[in-house]
């Protein structure tokens, strides 16, 4: 099965990918420059992910088949702009080039639905059809969508290179990952209609972010399948769970919200407004699980 080095591995994601991982039978290094954590990893090496050196030295001592790189920042909110751009797009920067030069041949990068301009945007995301896929143009302005649109352009530069560079890169647009216990604190125990989201202040929020979401247990699966892939060259895809974490109906939501953009596929229920299609060709993956199921 082999060996995957997962950066960022102290993060509630990157545990849980650990986790899985290491259950499907693979050995596992977290790479991360927090408190060495050992207890959902056969390895731990405290690594600077800014720092080039450290990278390649960690990389080379995890001797990894393939990377999870998920040792970025979650969100923009505590860092200088700068900072979180640099976190993004320099530590993507110095893992593919290691990887590359260790003979590493398969890269999972965690880009995000930021990527399009949504997420922690001021203004509204733009949207020109429904649902999303990854031809869809991206129009972030913020550091931390231009530095996951910036991790997805440096990831086709180096599956362009002839030698050097690692076979498999995908960068996989998550949106929010819930647990359990969040999805029935936020989605359950919440009035999720679009009056109730209004009522609450919380509509700009989940109207940027398409009212995406994805439970853990189908990232870390996705995330497997990833490592296991075997094309030749970098692909985008989105992430997001089956249906959208709204309670009212998906043609109500977008006939409010999104009235000019084109709608491409049939969107009855509450159909997820991503399509996750282009992951269910590449992996044979598809979402399982619903926030609707705790109901």
């Amino acid at each position: 099965m082999g060996t995957v080095a997962v950066t960022g591995g102290n993060g509630r994601v990157g545990q849980a990918v650990l986790e899985h991982l290491g259950a499907e039978g693979y050995r596992t290094v977290n790479i991360s420059r927090g408190k060495p954590d050992e207890s959902h990893s056969d390895a731990y090496l405290t690594t600077d992910l800014l720092d080039a050196g450290e990278v390649y030295g960690s990389l080379a001592k995890s001797d990894a088949d393939a990377v999870v790189h998920l040792g970025m920042l979650p969100t923009p909110e505590r860092t200088p702009g700068y900072r979180t751009f640099e976190s993004n797009a320099m530590s993507t920067y110095h893992v593919l080039e290691a990887a590359g030069e260790l003979g590493v041949e398969t890269v999972t990068l965690a880009s995000s639905f930021s990527a399009i301009g949504g997420g922690f945007e001021p203004g509204p995301i733009t949207v020109d059809y429904l649902p999303v896929d990854e031809s869809h143009r991206l129009t972030p302005s913020t550091s931390y969508g231009l530095g996951k649109q910036t991790l997805e352009t440096i990831a086709d530069g180096f599956a362009r290179r002839t030698a050097d560079r690692p076979r498999t890169i995908t960068s996989l647009r998550f949106p929010w990952v819930v647990d359990d216990e969040m999805a029935r604190e936020t989605f359950v125990e919440a009035d999720r209609t679009l009056d109730g989201l209004r009522a609450t202040d919380t509509l700009h929020t989940q109207r940027n972010t398409l009212f995406t979401y994805a439970h853990v247990s189908d990232v870390v699966d996705l995330v497997r399948r990833s490592v296991e892939a075997t094309f030749d060259g970098h692909e985008r895809v989105w992430v997001s769970a089956p249906d959208t974490s709204a309670e009212t109906p998906t043609k109500a939501v977008v006939a409010d919200l999104f009235p000019d953009a084109a709608v491409r596929a049939d969107l009855s229920d509450h159909t997820a407004l991503v399509d996750t299609s282009k992951a269910a060709r590449l992996f044979d993956w598809a979402p399982s699980w619903s926030w609707r199921t705790l109901e």
